[in-house]
C-alpha cells in the first residue's frame, strides 16, 4: 500500500489543480478536481476527449455525493446503497448541480463509489475525483504504470503508484432512472 506521505502529496497536487494517474479496480485512471475547470480541460486535452461526452466522478463514500443524492427517491437510494462500494457506475440526474465540463451534454452524471482501497483513500483526502481511463481516445486503457508513462510521459502532474484491483473489465454503467445497462461489466 502507498504511504500516507505519498497519498498526501498526490492529494495536494489534485487540490492545486493537477492531473494525476492512479490505479483503479480494472485499469489505470486519470483524475483531477471536478470543480477545477482548467484541470478538467487539461485532462480532456490529454485524452483527446470531447467535453460533450461527460465524465465519471468517483468518491470514497456516499456522503461525498450527498449534494447530488439527498433528495432522490428512497428506492433509487436503496439501489445505490446495495451496489456501492463496488464496480457499479450509475447515471444519476444532476439537476444542474455540476458544471457542464463534468456533465457534458447530459442531464445525468456518472457516479461510482470505488471499492479499491487506494482510490477510496485518495478520495477521502480530496473529495470526489474525475475518474476516466488512462488512455488517449481510441487506444486501449492502460493496465500498467509503464503504459501510463508511454501514453502521457511527463504530461501528468503526479502518478500514484499501486496495484490494480484485479477486475478484468471497467465498471458496469447503468442508468438509475431506467435501469438500462449502458456498459456491461
Amino acid at each position: 500500500m502507498v504511504g500516507q506521505w505519498r497519498l498526501g502529496q498526490v492529494a495536494r497536487t489534485v487540490r492545486e489543480g493537477g492531473v494525476i494517474a492512479y490505479p483503479t479496480e480494472a485499469v489505470w485512471g486519470l483524475g483531477c478536481d471536478p470543480w477545477n475547470a482548467a484541470a478538467v480541460r487539461q485532462l480532456l486535452a490529454l485524452k483527446a476527449r470531447p467535453v460533450e461526452k461527460g465524465l465519471i466522478l468517483v468518491a470514497a463514500d456516499m456522503a461525498q455525493f450527498a449534494f447530488l443524492l439527498d433528495d432522490l427517491p428512497e428506492a433509487w437510494l436503496d439501489q445505490l446503497r446495495g451496489s456501492w462500494p463496488g464496480p457499479n457506475t450509475w447515471l444519476v440526474p444532476h439537476r444542474g448541480r455540476l458544471p457542464a465540463w463534468i456533465t457534458g451534454r447530459h442531464d445525468s452524471v456518472a457516479l461510482r463509489i470505488s471499492d479499491h482501497p487506494l482510490v477510496r483513500a485518495l478520495c477521502a483526502h480530496t473529495g470526489p475525483l474525475v475518474s476516466t481511463s488512462a488512455n488517449p481516445a481510441g487506444r486501449p486503457a492502460a493496465r500498467s504504470r509503464l503504459r501510463v508513462e508511454q501514453y502521457f510521459g511527463g504530461c501528468l502532474d503526479a502518478v500514484l503508484g499501486g496495484e490494480l484491483g484485479g477486475r478484468r473489465n471497467p465498471s458496469l454503467i447503468r442508468d438509475l432512472r431506467s435501469g438500462q445497462v449502458l456498459r456491461p461489466a
